[in-house]
């Protein structure tokens, strides 16, 4: 299952979301956002709003499902785990 994350590097959720994923072997794209600069941060942020307007971070979309945040039972439960 495809699994991307828009992140923030000093995040605590993102740190943990990042590391749930690590520990449970899953393969994941994510993007730091706050790291990007100029054009790219912009085209990432006019993506994530168009996925989920005023979420907070991270923003994990599943496919075609979207989960605001860290929820890792809901995560368990996409997954599969």
């Amino acid at each position: 299952m495809n699994v991307k994350a828009y992140t923030l590097s000093t995040c605590i959720y993102c740190m943990r979301f990042k590391q749930f994923m690590k520990a449970q072997g899953q393969e994941f794209e994510y993007v730091d956002v706050d790291l990007l600069a100029g054009d790219a941060r912009e085209a990432v942020r006019r993506e994530t709003e168009s996925i989920c307007s005023g979420c907070g971070y991270p923003i994990i979309v599943v496919g075609d499902m979207v989960i605001r945040g860290f929820d890792e039972p809901r995560l368990r439960e996409v997954l599969g785990l």
